[in-house]
């Protein structure tokens, strides 16, 4: 994986892609290059005028593009289940479950889940079970589902997953990413004991500089926080373009196992993509089964 950059994902001619949050940042880049190597790539994006914007950028990067827009507002089931049902492309090869929020204000989506968990986590599991079909009916599909080195802060709290009893935005960001974490793992499992031909895989950037890490502190009102952040990215985080490696490597890469977290190779913080560390109990199945029956509820998506 040393050497492994951008022109080395592999031709992606006939595939078919989705993208979530593919208007700004990691999001931006996966597709584009997706698109680059010529693979047909649907920008699932929250506002439709952004995401009509990313892909005429796309277009004008990479000449013959095949790129489209559909509204995808992880934070709201209801948007979910039309995007699944508007899905109307015969196969799908890979679902990179990307689009995120981090360290917000308490708050809740449109189905009373705490933000970072329900959008995170519960839209990304409703998104995948109401894609599944397409997904098993595509050979060597992939689901790679985009998490971070922050889940080593906090393991998921079984009996409080929307934080209800007790808030702070940095945990509650650290166990939807753990929770990421756990539905890979489970996700993996599930395929496994199925002989499904879908490799379900993880990934995480690294420290890069997107607009995720200003946008707690801009809804907070915090304005010294919002600029330190904005400065840190300036010094010390890596591009987009490269935060975006392990996702693509993950995505594209020949030889990816199940369950395979990928991540920067120096410190985990940036450079070429490999093998990443990742806390014991994101592999534990007991919590990983408790945790999918618990998202099955929630969302009221089955993986039956």
């Amino acid at each position: 994986m040393a050497d492994w950059n951008a022109s080395a994902v592999p031709d992606q001619s006939g595939r078919t892609a989705v993208v979530t949050g593919a208007n700004s940042g990691l999001g931006y880049v996966t597709a584009r290059e997706l698109a680059r190597r010529g693979a047909r790539v649907v920008l699932a994006c929250r506002s439709e005028a952004r995401g009509a914007e990313a892909a005429g950028r796309i277009a004008g990067e990479v000449p013959g593009a095949a790129v489209e827009c559909a509204r995808l507002d992880l934070a709201d089931l209801r948007s979910v289940r039309e995007f699944a049902d508007g899905f109307r492309h015969e196969r799908l090869d890979l679902l990179v479950n990307n689009a995120g929020v981090m360290a917000l204000p308490y708050g809740t989506t449109a189905d009373g889940f705490e933000t970072q968990f329900g959008v995170n986590h519960l839209g990304h599991f409703a998104l995948t079970g109401l894609l599944a079909p397409v997904l098993l009916a595509t050979p060597g599909a992939r689901v790679v589902t985009v998490s971070s080195l922050m889940h080593a802060l906090a393991n998921i709290d079984i009996r409080d997953l929307n934080s209800e009893r007790r808030y702070h935005r940095w945990l509650a960001y650290a166990r939807s990413k753990t929770a990421n974490l756990l539905f890979t793992h489970e996700l993996a499992r599930r395929f496994a004991a199925h002989d499904a031909d879908v490799v379900a895989a993880a990934a995480h950037p690294g420290y890069a500089a997107t607009n995720l890490q200003a946008a707690g502190p801009r809804m907070a009102g915090r304005r010294t926080a919002e600029r330190i952040v904005t400065l840190g990215n300036r010094l010390f985080a890596q591009p987009a373009e490269a935060g975006a490696l392990p996702v693509l490597y993950a995505a594209t890469a020949p030889g990816v196992r199940p369950d395979s977290f990928t991540g920067p190779s120096f410190a985990m913080w940036r450079g070429a993509p490999a093998p990443s560390w990742r806390a014991p109990w994101t592999v534990d199945d007991a919590i990983g089964e408790r945790l999918w029956a618990a998202s099955e509820r929630l969302t009221g998506v089955s993986y039956a």
